[in-house]
């Protein structure tokens, strides 16, 4: 069966420095697995952690989400992410979304969310404030000042899969008219 990874919901494949989202499923040990939206869950160490020390741990519990980088994605090994960079920093990544929505798009748009000259986010933001965290893997999580405005920007980012420019901004016109 051919698969178009521009429109694929099912799976995702693990690449070396992705950024993506997780929900960890388990703790084990030092170690926490995390479904990353692939074949196989990936690990996180406790000590992938800004700050973290054998007794300084970070406080995650299963169902929390998870914001990493690969540092391990390859055929033959356990994918394995950190939560942070090269200096130990967190830069963004950790434990986030205690509120919010979280969902999965198709991996093209997640490309065109994230392209440099792209501005949807930038559009929307000027309308309704709003928390967005995405990932690689096809999940964004997103989280607006009340319930409805959070499932009205998911709506909107979902929609702009497939609208052309002008199309986006009528449909961004039109919420921003439901706001004043």
């Amino acid at each position: 069966m051919f698969n178009n990874p521009g429109t694929d919901l099912s799976e995702y494949v693990p690449v070396k420095g992705d950024l993506v989202i997780g929900i960890v499923t388990a703790k084990s040990g030092d170690v926490f697995k995390i479904d990353v939206g692939g074949s196989e869950q990936a690990s996180l160490s406790y000590l992938a952690f800004e700050g973290a020390t054998k007794r300084n741990r970070p406080n995650v519990q299963v169902g929390d989400l998870v914001y990493g980088q690969f540092i391990v994605a390859n055929k033959d090994m356990e994918p394995e992410l950190v939560c942070i960079d090269g200096c130990g920093r967190a830069v963004g990544m950790g434990v986030f979304g205690h509120e919010g929505l979280l969902f999965k798009v198709p991996l093209g748009l997640v490309r065109k969310l994230l392209a440099p000259q792209g501005e949807i986010i930038q559009e929307l933001g000027k309308i309704c404030p709003f928390e967005i965290v995405i990932g690689m893997n096809g999940r964004i999580w997103v989280k607006a000042k009340t319930i409805q405005q959070t499932l009205i920007v998911a709506n909107l980012l979902e929609s702009c899969e497939h609208m052309t420019a002008v199309q986006r901004k009528q449909a961004f016109a039109k919420f921003s008219d439901t706001m004043m």
